[in-house]
């Protein structure tokens, strides 16, 4: 037994060893894996480093993990000595095979506050293994509070967030600065781990909070950068139809665009009113510029609704049967239902209630009082090509009874024909035919 436990021993500091010499001989690795191989071949490592992937035999899974959780705990319980040097080579091969074990990260937190990691190289391990564990909830808990770190530290070194001096004029919500070299780094490394996650496993919530949180923390105000991922993520999600996490993820952008949008146009208005009311009482200030303050150029919120419906409507011809399609269009047309009974501007229409409790538009170009961009097209109601392209169509709730009609009559999927039935009938309930 104890020649056993010796045998073991060795072999455990060889794969740490060799997996440590990996990552020096090649540190550009993105991607470890599993060969299956039931017991050892010949008297060689069982670490194999193919250009850039790396590779470790499966016969020597089991007697790594316990040895190196033992020796873990042990350390934490103050019952045996390992060195930082040896602490980094362990937590590293132990959290590759199981990014899970909570002490191993807290570990490297201790290491990282004393200097002895670099952030950089922890979110590298941490982007390793969500190539195995894509989901692993412990590495996307690490993986922000790194970043936090990151944060803090180059706010505090490059003032990427300064206070606005008293007496300056406030920024308008869109108009913030843009975001530092660092921070737009480490911004797009986030959305590329996040999207290779969420590729790998679908329906990866723990991917897309982290995405979200991101853009949270690290793109705040910044409507360039929320447009951006809006329509980076068309493609995504035109490629995963089925996967409503992307989808959700749209709605995130969706209402944090159309609430900065607001703000933006509101401060517009109010800053229009000042610079009236200066200009007739003759008043001006030395070097002080007039912020336009608007909407980013060529954007509003009825093209964001328009724009969005189409997708939702090209997916669903194009891809029948999948019921995430469904859901995001009535989450657009829920925005609007909602808003309309709470007595409130519609931020995605720009529809408001009368003294009657009825819809009304604002502009004198509508349908049926519903608000309509550009002239109505002719369309044939038995094309659903034209008809989806139709400006009325994806304007216009009335429009949707005769998107729904159309579908069904050519329709012979039947699982699509159940949502679009489920729909027409939550239709109904909204705006009579």
């Amino acid at each position: 037994m104890a020649e056993f436990d010796t045998e073991v021993s060795v072999l455990v500091q060889r794969v740490v060893r060799d997996i440590s010499n990996a990552f020096k001989k090649n540190p550009d690795i993105d991607e470890i894996g599993i060969i299956p191989c039931p017991e050892p071949r010949y008297n060689r490592s069982p670490i194999v480093l193919v250009h850039t992937k790396l590779g470790l035999e499966s016969w020597c899974v089991k007697f790594l993990l316990p040895s190196l959780h033992r020796k873990l705990l042990l350390y934490r319980q103050r019952k045996n000595y390992l060195d930082r040097e040896a602490l980094v080579d362990v937590t590293v091969t132990l959290l590759l095979l199981n990014p899970d074990f909570t002490t191993a990260w807290n570990i490297r937190k201790e290491l990282l506050q004393c200097g002895v990691l670099n952030p950089e190289k922890d979110l590298y391990l941490g982007r390793l293994a969500l190539t195995r564990f894509p989901k692993s909830p412990e590495t996307w808990i690490h993986r922000r509070w790194v970043l936090l770190q990151m944060l803090q530290q180059c706010c505090a070194q490059k003032g990427c967030r300064k206070e606005p001096d008293e007496g300056a004029p406030s920024q308008a919500p869109g108009s913030r600065p843009p975001l530092c070299t660092h921070q737009a780094r480490l911004l797009h490394q986030e959305m590329a781990v996040c999207s290779e996650a969420a590729g790998r496993y679908p329906s990866n919530y723990n991917a897309w909070s982290h995405r979200i949180w991101a853009l949270q923390h690290m793109a705040r105000d910044h409507l360039q950068v929320f447009l951006d991922e809006l329509s980076s993520m068309r493609l995504w999600v035109s490629m995963h139809v089925s996967d409503h996490s992307g989808f959700h993820y749209r709605q995130f952008l969706l209402k944090a665009l159309v609430t900065e949008l607001c703000k933006a146009l509101e401060s517009s208005t109010t800053t229009a009113t000042d610079t009236s009311n200066q200009q007739s009482a003759r008043l001006k200030g030395p070097g002080v510029e007039r912020s336009t303050g608007g909407q980013p150029a060529g954007v509003s919120v009825p093209q964001l609704l328009d724009l969005e419906v189409e997708l939702c409507s090209e997916l669903i011809l194009s891809f029948p049967g999948h019921e995430s399609l469904w859901r995001q269009i009535v989450f657009l047309w829920y925005q609007w239902r909602r808003d309309t009974d709470q007595g409130h501007a519609l931020p995605f229409c720009g529809i408001s209630m009368d003294n009657n409790g009825q819809a009304c538009s604002s502009t004198d170009r509508s349908i049926e009082g519903l608000w309509c961009e550009g002239d109505p097209m002719d369309v044939d109601p038995h094309d659903p090509q034209l008809l989806r392209r139709a400006p009325v169509r994806t304007c216009s709730l009335h429009a949707e009874h005769s998107f729904v009609s159309s579908l069904l009559e050519n329709c012979c999927n039947s699982e699509q024909r159940r949502f679009a039935l489920a729909y027409s009938k939550w239709l109904g309930s909204v705006v009579p035919q």
